[in-house]
């Protein structure tokens, strides 16, 4: 009897998964008949598919399958993007995304803290934790956006490689407030501090560890042993990338982003993979690169919960509103404005204050404050569901657009 459960569960899980991927593929292609980012078509589709509509996946938030999905496919993204980057790029950029993405989560937590402090009329405590919950941006939003939309390099370099850094930041400064919310813990800047250097010094380590034994394997003049096996390492590493800094209580996404970062700028290491096995490599990430955004996306459309959205719709819409046009653009200005060495132009500053996605990651947080029962947990969860809806619906198609108006697009 217990065998034939398993095996229902089984057969109930393969063809949802089936039914992702068909249904993401077509969204896919809709997506470039259109015009606009994928990932928005995906949250559509798994909105329309999901149990409050056509019922045809549920696959609940909490479940061992949906954690997987989005472990593997959030760290997969971040290490496609980490590997889009280049060393020269960021030489000339570094200064503002270091700002961002430490001060700029503080400069954002507290705007919209205070904004939802007024507007919804919660306790300082319960706002400040969902200004901070709400803070970082998402990577594996913007990481896809940026692979089908061709924008300067630095302006897209700066925005990915922000989204991949602030989350630690954003981790942090949450569960600080909720310690201090809740009466476990008081508020200590050192010691947070320390924790945020912590987490950042060896996840960069072991991305960097990881990255190197990678291109050494799979393009070393003489010992790329595993050359022909190179797509299969770049899935082994993020994973060991992830679990390695997280075995170190620091930040696997964090790893896994520089991992990217190093094997993408292998040639300056003295790495060179032949044609073939590069184009080889280079079509596997994005294949799987696409799929793990399909997966993510439909889920998190089907998770959806329009009931608790509801709850507070009206003051949710106000105060992502904000976020999205006055603690952004706010957050930007303070923290780029002042890198003489990027020296910005207005057009690329505007376009970086339009650019903030919601998405995974901020999801996370509100389903792990859930999960704990924290203090206002509930409002937490249906303002960051609506933040992801405008953000991903209203920001992501516009990307092009705005890009294009600004002339920060490259053709190829």
């Amino acid at each position: 009897m217990e065998t034939s459960a398993s095996i229902e569960i089984a057969r109930h899980t393969l063809l949802s998964c089936g039914l992702i991927l068909a249904i993401g593929t077509v969204a896919g292609l809709l997506a470039r008949k259109i015009r606009i980012p994928d990932v928005a078509v995906f949250l559509i589709a798994g909105v329309a598919i999901g149990p409050q509509m056509l019922g045809l996946i549920d696959i609940k938030a909490g479940s061992a399958l949906n954690q997987i999905i989005l472990l593997f496919g959030a760290s997969y993204i971040l290490f496609d993007g980490g590997a889009s980057l280049r060393f020269d790029v960021l030489k000339q950029v570094w200064i503002t995304i270091l700002t961002i993405a430490t001060v700029g989560v503080l400069i954002t937590a507290a705007i919209t803290g205070l904004a939802a402090h007024y507007i919804l009329g919660v306790p300082a405590s319960i706002a400040l934790l969902l200004g901070a919950s709400l803070a970082s941006t998402d990577p594996a939003t913007l990481v896809p956006i940026f692979r089908q939309i061709h924008i300067r390099d630095r302006v897209a370099q700066t925005v990915m490689s922000e989204s991949a850094f602030n989350d630690a930041v954003a981790s942090i400064v949450t569960f600080a407030v909720l310690a201090a919310a809740t009466g476990s813990g008081e508020f200590s800047l050192m010691s947070s501090l320390s924790d945020l250097l912590k987490q950042s010094v060896v996840g960069v380590v072991a991305g960097i560890v990881l990255g190197y034994m990678a291109a050494f394997l799979i393009a070393h003049e003489r010992w790329a042993i595993l050359a022909e096996y190179a797509p299969v390492v770049t899935l082994v590493a993020v994973i060991g990338a992830y679990f390695a800094a997280s075995g170190l209580q620091a930040s696997g996404f964090m790893a896994v982003f520089v991992f990217g970062i190093v094997l993408g700028n292998k040639e300056a290491f003295g790495f060179r993979m032949e044609a073939g096995e590069a184009q080889k490599l280079d079509e596997f990430v994005l294949t799987t690169a696409f799929i793990m955004r399909v997966f993510i996306f439909i889920l998190l459309g089907t998770q959806v919960d329009f009931t608790l959205i509801g709850r507070y719709a009206l003051g949710g819409v106000t105060l992502v509103t904000i976020l999205m046009l006055v603690a952004r653009p706010v957050t930007v200005l303070l923290c780029a404005l002042p890198d003489r060495r990027a020296r910005w132009s207005f057009a690329e500053l505007l376009f970086m204050c339009w650019t903030r996605e919601t998405g995974v990651i901020p999801a996370a947080l509100a389903g792990l404050l859930l999960g704990i029962k924290a203090p206002g947990a509930q409002l937490i969860a249906s303002v960051t569901f609506i933040a992801i809806l405008m953000t991903i619906l209203i920001q992501a198609p516009t990307t092009e657009w705005l890009g294009r108006r600004l002339g920060l697009v490259e053709t190829d």
